[in-house]
């Protein structure tokens, strides 16, 4: 039988399930406008939760294995049934493939979240070579298989950028696609600086001379730390005093390449600092943003810099095309061309009134679209609505 509706006035009733680890901010926003539950899948050697949340949220870890963990959630989604109104899977994965199922089986809408394009981010592991990380064609067979399946099998998408939307068309899906780039930018906590740029870099223990540029992404194949590293060291060549800021869990290994490119004295690297109480003050004090990735879904880092009045450099790939434009709201490369990114780093640092000419037009951008608040209802308008029985039209293709 379907599960009996939360009443009116009643916070819907949502499981949250999380196969690749997420990030606080996400289960915050979701928490605080329903009731929720997080069943995650145990990240070995790492954290399923970014942070820990602010607000009580209940969750719950099953099995490191893909398919333990897809078993283990369809046997906590039965035995949730009727007291749940909809569940919300990352990706679409073995996971997502259980939750369709499961969401069929208990009569609520089921919603895949996608946040990044998974087989594209997995190819850039061919150009990488990580022997931790290697390319193999049998996974990358299973990826697009189960992509394919979910497909079919599920009812609707979240996803971040119309990039992804063209992305999950690719798979072959006529359901409908909701573009929602959760979990958005707090514009009250990612605000402009109060105090000189100077100032902010003495407050974090940062260097007050040269440029500091800001790396905030993870250590991963398609993040491409690597052209970062090879542009920075054609700026040290030329003269240029300027140094990399690098803030996440996988610093060491990043320090590590930076030996390679014989650029370590000129690379500050610590691990993650928390996203609402650090994270935006790294920004302010930074003079520079650069988003080097291969494959990009949306790119969170440009939209809460620009937030900061910080200016940006973004490869010309992904999601990041709908919101780095060249000559708009920044500066941007071909991927992977790391003179052509030294380039446009040298044109952001040596023009200050165009940076800022551009990085307020960002900053708009962002205050538009991109609002936390403004980003989490639209998401919950949606989830709502189809939980009462109300079909929501799929957005048109622009």
């Amino acid at each position: 039988m379907p599960s009996e509706a939360a009443k009116p006035g009643e916070r819907l009733r949502v499981v949250f399930v999380v196969e690749s680890g997420t990030d606080v901010r996400l289960l915050e926003g979701l928490a605080e406008r329903f009731e929720l539950e997080v069943f995650a899948r145990k990240i070995e050697g790492g954290v399923e939760v970014s942070q820990t949340p602010s607000h009580p949220v209940v969750v719950k870890v099953g099995p490191a294995s893909r398919l333990k963990f897809a078993y283990s959630l369809m046997r906590y989604l039965a035995a949730r049934k009727g007291r749940m109104d909809a569940v919300i899977v990352q990706g679409y994965g073995v996971a997502a493939l259980a939750a369709n199922l499961s969401a069929r089986r208990a009569g609520v809408p089921a919603y895949m979240l996608v946040c990044s394009p998974v087989e594209a981010y997995y190819k850039c592991r061919k150009k990488e070579r990580d022997p931790a990380k290697p390319y193999k064609w049998h996974e990358a067979v299973m990826l697009r298989g189960f992509a394919r399946i979910n497909a079919v099998c599920g009812r609707q998408y979240l996803v971040l950028s119309q990039h992804l939307a063209e992305t999950v068309r690719g798979h072959g899906t006529h359901r409908p696609i909701h573009v929602v780039p959760v979990y958005g930018v707090d514009t009250r906590v990612f605000r402009l600086p109060d105090r000189p740029r100077r100032e902010i870099k003495a407050r974090r223990s940062l260097p007050t001379e040269g440029a500091l540029l800001f790396f905030s992404s993870r250590i991963a194949p398609e993040k491409d730390a690597g052209t970062l590293l090879a542009a920075l060291h054609l700026l040290v060549d030329r003269g240029r005093k300027v140094k990399i800021l690098h803030r996440s869990g996988g610093f060491r290994t990043f320090l590590e390449h930076a030996r390679r490119f014989a650029v370590d004295q000129h690379v500050i690297a610590t691990d993650a600092v928390h996203p609402l109480t650090e994270l935006p003050l790294d920004y302010q004090a930074c003079d520079l943003c650069v988003q080097a990735s291969r494959e990009e879904g949306l790119g969170f880092s440009v939209l809460e810099a620009l937030a900061c009045g910080t200016p940006v450099v973004a490869a010309g790939v992904g999601g990041l095309r709908e919101t780095i434009i060249d000559g708009q709201t920044g500066w941007s490369y071909p991927p992977g061309d790391a003179v052509a990114l030294a380039k446009c780093i040298e044109d952001a640092l040596g023009h200050p009134v165009e940076a800022q000419r551009r990085t307020l037009l960002g900053r708009d951008l962002v205050l538009a679209k991109f609002e936390r608040c403004l980003v989490f209802d639209q998401m919950t308008e949606i989830v709502t609505a189809k939980t009462a029985g109300n079909v929501v039209p799929s957005p048109r293709k622009p």
